[in-house]
């Protein structure tokens, strides 16, 4: 297959819409219509993971963590970013990159490691809002359930876990039809009044121009009208953070136990023990710590997430327990997600996770 073909299936499932405005998700070395046969799964992209790379034959890193953030004045191999770009042009070594887009979607980083400590019932921590918008559109009676099916096809009317959502009136649309016209009802330079269905539906931002294609597919009109909405509402499958519920409380040393061991890492930071316990925990996979206000809002008893401040510590620790487990630690289970987004999508493509540790923090 090629690049975009791997691009593509990450969209699917995280657009890359939804990166931060700092981020640089997406393709970072090599045309999108190279062939490759063999992707290299990893966190991030060290040399040691580009020598890995060619010694493995793969034609394609896949990174969570971007390796070019920001723009490179020159390429001289003195910093280890300009080193892999090098080595992985010598090699012909594509580089793509599915970072916070991939945490910005409910069946993303964070819910990857929501489920390996157990949690149930996830929800987004902190919503994004301005992502949805509203599509109006005007439809004979009669050809009305099969232009909802196919908006609903193409991904709207979904809210939360309900899906096929749309509410619909019936009136009467009035039209004339000029010479050139080829007109579904109705007759040429004749006013006609035909009984039509106002549809109302919303969907993603992300998926306009998929929702608009089967709207024009699917409609019986020559020219579709419609109006497209933008809307403030929050959207609950895109944001930042997941919280759910334990299935049995924990007491706090038992669920840092747990932590330590779902993890595998050998010390923990946390806030001072409350005596309470742990039934609702919220989380962020790598720097979250600017949710801790959230996780307050929604109840949590723990915050997991990592390189949380000093004075973060002090103001959360009268409301819940604050854990610093670590970025790398709180993300390593997203080699993981990657190769079975691939895997899922293109069954007899050979992807390899990566054995090199690029966690750049020791404990001693």
């Amino acid at each position: 297959m090629r690049i975009k073909d791997m691009l593509s299936a990450f969209e699917e499932t995280a657009p890359f819409s939804l990166q931060e405005e700092y981020d640089n998700s997406g393709l970072q070395l090599g045309h999108p219509d190279k062939e490759i046969s063999k992707a290299l799964i990893c966190l991030d992209v060290s040399p040691a993971i580009v020598e890995e790379a060619i010694r493995e034959s793969c034609d394609v890193i896949v990174s969570h963590h971007p390796v070019i953030f920001k723009g490179l004045k020159k390429i001289s191999g003195t910093s280890y970013t300009e080193k892999v770009i090098i080595e992985a042009i010598r090699h012909d070594i594509g580089i793509v990159s599915v970072h916070t887009n991939l945490d910005n979607v409910q069946r993303g980083v964070n819910r990857e490691l929501a489920q390996r400590i157990g949690l149930v019932g996830m929800r987004i921590l902190s919503p994004r809002s301005g992502l949805l918008k509203k599509l109006v559109t005007f439809c004979p009676t009669a050809q009305a359930n099969a232009v909802r099916m196919a908006l609903f096809e193409a991904g709207a009317g979904r809210i939360g876990d309900y899906d096929c959502c749309s509410y619909n009136i019936e009136g009467h649309g009035t039209f004339r039809a000029g010479d050139t016209a080829k007109p579904f009802v109705g007759n040429l330079n004749e006013l006609h009044t035909e009984p039509e269905v106002r549809i109302e539906t919303i969907f993603p931002a992300y998926l306009e121009e998929s929702v608009i294609a089967a709207l024009h597919k699917s409609h019986p009109y020559e020219e579709v009208a419609f109006d497209i909405y933008s809307l403030d509402n929050s959207f609950e499958n895109a944001g930042s953070g997941i919280y759910g519920e334990l299935p049995d409380p924990m007491t706090e040393t038992d669920f840092l136990g747990m932590l330590k061991n779902v993890l595998q890492i050998p010390v923990l930071r946390h806030s001072p023990f409350r005596g309470k316990m742990i039934s609702k925990v919220a989380l962020c996979g790598g720097s979250g710590s600017f949710l801790a206000p959230r996780a307050i809002h929604a109840g949590a008893d723990a915050f997991v997430t990592a390189e949380v401040k000093y004075n973060q510590f002090m103001d959360a620790m009268q409301y819940l327990l604050m854990v610093d487990a670590g970025h790398y630690e709180t993300e390593q289970f997203t080699k993981e997600l990657l190769a079975g987004i691939i895997q899922k999508k293109f069954i007899n493509f050979a992807v390899l996770i990566s054995q090199v540790n690029t966690n750049p923090v020791h404990y001693y």
